[in-house]
């Protein structure tokens, strides 16, 4: 037999055996985590239609010209709650229940593991990010410590009569979450409700009021900050926060410094920090060691882990691009195609110097 062939066989035994494999390693990790994420979008989608049936026996209607998945967490163009402009397109597209998936797999990506504690400050400007995260704490059983802003962007949770605590009281009426907020604020401008409708204001003045939530109501952003901290601290008790998520624009989530439109949406690699009083909790979360996961630009976040714009209908629970987005984190695989090609090469380096020394025995024995 040739060397050629003796090489061409040994190619095909060693690509038989890598394929072999890579089918008989067991992939329990990323089944359960596969699992996790189906689960979480079932969640959603869950609750979703939970909020959307609860706000109909409320009589507050559903405009499906905007609403056009008729999700019920859909809020107004305008209203007294409204605290700024807003992309309707942007809105819809987080109802999509696989946004939960997808926040089980940055959680799980920064660290966080089931029974974990994870700290969370939300703006009533994406219901849909915050019942995403919430269906993902769900499956799983995080301890999940949030604070939440009541205003709202256009399009957000700005119906006056069915804001985000309304939203929430249907959610833990019918049980489909135990999660209730450690804070609430007012948001908008400097997150006390500046430049918000007087009528706006006095109305969430009244339900946190009958919330017996704890109000924060501090507009020095330096302070809002490290209160915020303080009770996501407390809260979380003896359990180490693993990992902080920020869902939405606001003051002090974002903080007052330029840096932070520079800032990647999800799962963030923060490497400079601006001064401590131009921080909000985004910079500040990650300065002190803590994961950050980022939800804001939300078309930049759909591009990147392979999610649909604004999609008519909303796809299935569990189903979808993004469920590829682990796979490609699959450090078993990349060991095992490192493994391979280098096994390929030592193959090739093996050929190529065989037939360079038959050369040369060849033309030795020529010149003899």
């Amino acid at each position: 037999m040739s060397k050629g062939s003796q090489i061409l066989i040994l190619v095909c035994l060693i690509s038989i055996f890598f394929f072999i494999v890579t089918f008989s390693i067991p992939h329990k990790g990323k089944a359960d985590l596969y699992g996790l994420m189906r689960q979480a979008s079932e969640n959603m989608d869950r609750a979703i239609r939970i909020v959307r049936n609860c706000r109909m026996e409320r009589g507050i209607d559903i405009n499906k010209e905007f609403d056009i998945n008729h999700t019920g967490i859909i809020g107004r163009e305008d209203s007294v709650i409204t605290t700024s402009i807003g992309s309707l397109g942007a809105k819809r597209t987080t109802t999509n229940p696989n946004f939960a998936g997808l926040m089980v797999g940055l959680m799980h990506e920064a660290g966080v593991r089931p029974g974990d504690a994870v700290a969370l400050e939300a703006s009533g400007s994406f219901p849909g990010l915050i019942i995403a995260v919430f269906s993902a704490a769900k499956a799983m059983n995080l301890k999940l410590i949030y604070i939440v802003s009541l205003g709202a962007s256009q399009w957000g949770a700005n119906e006056p009569e069915f804001h985000w605590l309304e939203m929430q009281d249907c959610l833990l009426e019918n049980e489909i979450f135990g999660f209730e907020p450690a804070a609430v604020s007012l948001g908008g401008e400097n997150d006390v409700g500046e430049a918000m409708d007087a009528e706006g204001r006095i109305r969430l003045l009244r339900s946190i009021r009958e919330s017996g939530v704890l109000f924060v109501y501090q507009s020095d952003l330096r302070r809002n900050v490290e209160q915020k901290i303080s009770i996501f601290k407390k809260r979380a008790g003896e359990k180490e926060i693993k990992a902080f998520i920020n869902i939405g624009g606001s003051y002090s989530g974002l903080g007052i410094d330029s840096d932070v439109l520079k800032v990647k949406p999800g799962l963030t690699d923060i490497k400079s920090y601006p001064p401590p009083e131009r921080r909000g909790l985004v910079f500040e979360m990650a300065a002190r060691g803590y994961p950050v996961i980022h939800l804001l630009y939300i078309n930049g976040i759909v591009q990147e882990y392979g999610l649909p714009w604004d999609p008519v209908p909303l796809p299935e629970p569990g189903k979808g691009a993004v469920y590829e987005y682990v796979k490609e984190k699959s450090w078993e695989f990349l060991l095992l195609a490192l493994a391979y090609f280098m096994a390929m090469a030592a193959v090739i380096l093996y050929g190529f110097y065989s037939h360079s020394n038959r050369s040369g025995d060849a033309s030795a024995g020529l010149n003899k």
